[in-house]
């Protein structure tokens, strides 16, 4: 029992973490952080050979330095083929591929993997996430599954 615990506790905090890559500022401010834009990437955890590259614009001044900012719903999203894609099963038609906080509580930054089967496509759909009121924020890219060719 002891055993099954850990295995799902492993599981249910086993998520995919994206690599930061760099953040550029936009607007110097006196007291505080800066606001940003800050580039991560991180790879389907599902699809070997695919990656992507999220830029999200991080509110600066005191809140932001601590932490505590709500984030914009300001993004972009850019998804790759960086290798041989390797799909080990079926694919759902929809599923959850990289989620992020973007305020303490009650925003986040998903990316849902849709699967094109009439056009063997992969689309991937960043959307901002509200828990009140949703938010209409989007961005969208798409990797054709194709032979890998160095």
């Amino acid at each position: 029992m002891k055993n099954f615990f850990l295995v799902n506790l492993l599981l249910l905090t086993a998520t995919v973490q994206a690599e930061n890559i760099g953040c550029i500022t936009t607007s110097w401010k006196l007291i505080g952080a800066n606001h940003k834009v800050c580039v991560q990437a991180f790879d389907d955890p599902k699809i070997q050979g695919v990656s992507c590259h999220i830029s999200q614009a991080k509110k600066g001044g005191i809140t932001g330095a601590f932490g505590l900012a709500e984030d914009p719903s300001k993004f972009s999203i850019a998804c790759r083929q960086v290798g041989p894609i390797v799909i080990n099963g079926k694919l759902a038609k929809q599923e959850k591929a990289f989620s992020s906080d973007t305020s303490l509580f009650f925003k986040e930054t998903r990316v849902t993997r849709l699967f094109d089967e009439k056009r063997n496509t992969l689309i991937y759909v960043a959307i901002s996430r509200k828990l009140i009121d949703g938010a209409p924020a989007n961005s969208i890219s798409t990797v054709p599954i194709m032979p890998w060719v160095k």
